[in-house]
This record gives structure tokens, sequence and C-alpha cells, in this order.
């Protein structure tokens, strides 16, 4: 199976990535903290991040998604879903770099994500 260096600001260590595999599932199977309050169904926009590097190697943004985070905060081009953007290819620097907004990150360290 073919995997990607999956680089998350703000964290020490490197996490990887599979193709076919949502970064959601990859966050969940590594011990990364993401939040997920819908358990990963596009039902919720708390699993929101933003794609800095690899953005083009990932799905496209279904309607469901984009209408999802359309109710997040602090979106941009760059925002993504976890649980709905899976990696379909290789980006040519082998990494893939991500940001989990600040508010999302607090969130799940003061247990509302749990």
């Amino acid at each position: 199976m073919t995997k990607v260096a999956l680089c998350v600001r703000g964290e020490s260590r490197e996490f990887s990535l599979a193709l076919g595999e949502s970064i959601l599932h990859a966050a969940m199977a590594q011990g990364l903290a993401l939040d997920h309050a819908c358990g990963g169904v596009c039902a919720c926009s708390t699993c929101h991040v933003k794609i800095t590097a690899g953005l083009e190697c990932f799905t496209e943004a279904s309607e469901d998604e984009l209408d999802q985070l359309d109710e997040a905060r602090d979106t941009s081009l760059e925002s993504r879903l976890g649980c709905q953007a899976r990696l379909t290819k290789v980006p040519l620097s082998g990494k893939v770099e991500i940001v989990i907004p600040s508010w999302n990150v607090n969130a799940v360290r003061e247990g509302a994500g749990a």
C-alpha cells in the first residue's frame, strides 16, 4: 500500500496517509486529535482541516461536503472535511500538509469533541 507523509502544523511527529484513505481515518488510526462529532459521515463540520500542500491530490468535494463547510468557522479555499478528503494520488513532494484550525484543536483538548 502506497503511503505519504502527513504533516500537521503544530505537531512534532509525522503521520502517514495511504492512497484511498481519508484524513480523518488516518488521524484516528494514529492518535491525532481531530474532532468528528458525527462519526465521520459528513453530517457536521467538526473535522474541518485546511490542506496547505497536496490539495490537488484529494477527491473533489461533494455538494454535501460543501454544504457542511458553509457551516464551519474560518474556511478558505484550502478547507476540506477530514472525513471526506481521500488521497487519490501521491503528491510530487511525497507529503501532504494540513492545519487543524485552532478552535478545533482547543475543543478536542478541552473534551468538547469527545
